[in-house]
């Protein structure tokens, strides 16, 4: 064999071995995922890991009922390879931002398949309050992924167990901490009507002067029965909301003489240092003030 033979042989399997490197170490680019807010834009973080990109569009502390797309917004959901919100109605401002930003993606409602509540004859979008509905969730956010990314399907289905694993830990806690609280004692004044689905598992009855949207203004006639129900039925427990005007639950607390007990987190995440800072976090902080109030 002659050298220049020699020096092409040698070529060829130097470039083989690069190329196998390459092949070896090569990553695909995350998923470009866009979510309607903060406590989706967690699932998808928690379940996608690396293989994401989150572009959120409501934030934390951050009211989805009421909120106005950006320009901003339209730009990131134009771009988006998956686009994930939570359906039900509860972002009403959703189809008009799709069809404006021209988007014709992967798009999953979320809540798809949880056994839905009704507040009169609307659908109560607050699914995700239930531990039981985030598993459906998961599930959902889960199977797009791996549609989108087949190639990383191992890492998202080992992601997804050990969520699912979380989930079900704190379901066994809460029910261990809510056992020996009497059936008449499980009663909670909030701002609005986001925590059915939670008082559907835990047995407990939220009311609220505000209807599932926070758009509602209630009644002086409704304040006043409200306020007569508290204390007929010698209620304790008087929650803020972490995305509603406090004033209005401020004036029930004085005019019924409960003091407010604390913040719960309804519609979105607290900020990074907040103790509500991921979906797990939000669950966990308000269960443990929820049976702390009703002891």
């Amino acid at each position: 064999m002659t050298y220049f033979a020699k020096f092409a042989c040698s070529l060829i399997l130097v470039l083989c071995s690069l190329a196998r490197a390459n092949a070896d170490n090569y990553q695909p680019s995350p998923l470009n995922v866009v979510t309607s807010f903060s406590i989706l834009a967690d699932l998808a973080k928690e379940l996608g890991g690396d293989n994401v990109k989150i572009t959120n569009l409501v934030g934390a502390n951050s009211d989805g009922h009421l909120y106005q797309p950006r320009p901003s917004d339209v730009v990131a959901v134009s771009a988006a390879d998956l686009l994930i919100f939570n359906g039900l109605n509860f972002e009403g401002w959703m189809s008009r931002l799709i069809q404006s930003s021209g988007f014709d993606g992967a798009a999953i409602e979320a809540s798809a398949g949880v056994r839905k509540m009704y507040h009169g004859d609307e659908v109560d979008p607050h699914a995700w309050q239930s531990l039981q509905n985030i598993k459906i969730y998961a599930n959902n956010i889960n199977k797009a992924l791996i549609e989108a990314l087949p190639n990383r399907k191992a890492d998202l289905e080992n992601r997804y167990q050990a969520f699912i694993e979380q989930v079900d830990a704190l379901i066994a806690r809460s029910q261990r901490s809510f056992a020996d609280i009497p059936i008449q004692n499980r009663i909670v004044i909030t701002n609005h009507d986001a925590f059915g689905y939670l008082g559907r598992d835990l047995k407990v009855a939220f009311i609220a002067p505000v209807g599932i949207s926070t758009d509602e203004e209630p009644s002086a006639a409704d304040l006043a029965a409200l306020i007569q129900q508290i204390k007929t039925k010698n209620v304790k427990a008087l929650f803020l909301e972490n995305i509603s005007n406090k004033r209005l639950l401020q004036q029930i607390s004085a005019e019924a003489g409960v003091s407010v007990g604390g913040t719960l987190y309804s519609d979105a995440l607290s900020e990074r240092e907040g103790p509500a800072s991921t979906y797990l976090k939000m669950m966990n902080y308000n269960l443990r003030t929820l049976s702390g109030a009703l002891k």
